[in-house]
């Protein structure tokens, strides 16, 4: 009998409180239940709707009707920060926080449809992430973009804000894949990827180690992301190896960041500092480097994870030889005007940060193909314990398009 009555009591008191949290959305939920039946379903498994943390309190009140839809607020970082405060000062101060911003200081950004760059359909709907101003904020919604206001749910994907979603290494695939960064691919098909799919099918024992992404670049749950090498794979001061330093610098020239005429600083290296894209002291790039070996060291020797690190670095080392090659040749063709200088280039001299869009020549869109997709791969191949895209789809690939551009070379000289 005393088990009965307890039984019923917990289930008066679930009722009661999926009571509380229902009655104080009625209105929203009732509507809500027809026209965006996956919204309120999510909320329901979420633990806001376990602390009765209601519609209103994220969207406020004005929203009462079809009518007037466009009355209910989209809540940004900032509301999330006022429960989760620890976590919004983490984000602020990483490197997903800065998606947005090297998003738009990017010169291809304004040349592309803007549906794929801030409507998010293209590089915007990864690079939304990122805290705005309220005039960006404005700027969007002025465009008709309403729904890139917020990152948390980048990773929390809205309304069901799952912890143990944003831990799942698969959280990370949308944005971390394909053409320029395949971290997730490189991850998935590498020995951690493969221990950690076997261990959830439970052929490894729970205490058997098989670490995520977020186990390496968030540990303990910090939202604090940076690496030693940044995107681009270029750090200040410049490496002690002079032949190293000077193809930094051809690929810093590249990047638009260095005078090529002069090797004085452009505006474009404010622009990169400001988005914490590379590390501009040694003692930065350390901190970042020691945290690294710090986590691989819950599984492997301090020397063994030091060793792997620095085959990293010597492997972007020697991309970059073969990528500064490659830069100088078409760098050449630009000096004796083979090459036309396009309007919107600063310099007669290849510019990456066009892209695909180039506006040169077809070498020109080689040499980029070679940078963005195939160092990146190669270096990064490494760095994620990955041979296959280290070799075949990074080193190998990168030595076929420098024998392409010589060839292109040749032809273009013969028939100028």
């Amino acid at each position: 009998m005393k088990r009965c009555i307890i039984f019923f009591v917990t289930i008066l008191m679930c009722c009661t409180l999926n009571f509380k949290a229902e009655a104080a959305g009625d209105k929203c939920i009732t509507c809500h239940k027809k026209v965006s039946t996956g919204r309120v379903s999510d909320w329901k498994t979420s633990k806001h709707y376990d602390e009765d943390i209601t519609c209103s309190e994220c969207h406020g009140n004005k929203h009462t009707k079809a009518e007037n839809a466009n009355l209910a607020l989209f809540p940004d970082e900032n509301k999330c920060g006022e429960c989760h405060e620890e976590q919004f000062e983490q984000f602020a101060s990483g490197k997903h926080n800065f998606g947005w911003t090297s998003l738009n200081a990017l010169p291809i950004t304004h040349v592309e449809p803007d549906e794929l760059m801030e409507g998010g359909k293209g590089c915007g709907g990864c690079h939304n992430m990122g805290i705005k101003s309220e005039e960006q904020k404005k700027d969007q919604l002025k465009k008709g973009y309403r729904y890139q206001n917020n990152s948390c749910d980048e990773c929390h994907t809205r309304h069901s804000f799952s912890k143990k979603e944003a831990q799942d290494p698969k959280a990370c695939q949308q944005c971390h894949m394909g053409y320029d960064h395949p971290q997730y691919d490189m991850w998935d098909s590498s020995k951690h990827g493969t221990r950690y799919f076997v261990k959830e099918k439970g052929n490894l024992p729970k205490e058997a180690s098989a670490p995520t992404c977020q186990f390496c670049h968030m540990p303990d749950g910090t939202h604090a992301n940076k690496t030693a090498w940044g995107f681009l794979g270029v750090r200040l001061p410049l490496p002690k190896d002079k032949q190293w330093a000077s193809d930094q610098v051809t690929i810093l020239k590249a990047l638009g960041v260095l005078n090529p005429e002069t090797g004085e600083p452009t505006p474009r290296l404010d622009a990169v500092k400001s988005v914490d894209m590379v590390r501009l002291t040694a003692e930065d790039f350390n901190k970042e480097r020691n945290k690294m070996i710090s986590q691989c060291t819950h599984c492997h020797s301090k020397n063994y994870a030091q060793t792997q690190l620095e085959m990293g670095d010597k492997m972007l080392q020697k991309s970059d030889r073969l990528m500064a090659e490659g830069i100088e040749i078409v760098a050449k063709l630009y000096k004796d005007r083979i090459i036309k200088k396009p309007e919107h280039y600063t310099f007669a001299y290849p510019d990456l940060l066009f892209f695909k869009q180039t506006g040169g020549s077809y070498i020109d869109q080689v040499l980029f193909r070679m940078f963005m997709k195939y160092r990146m791969r190669t270096y990064q191949g490494v760095f994620h314990a990955n041979p296959d895209y280290t070799y075949w789809y990074g080193w190998a690939a990168m030595t076929k398009s420098l024998g392409e551009i010589k060839e292109l070379d040749k032809s273009m000289r013969a028939t100028h």
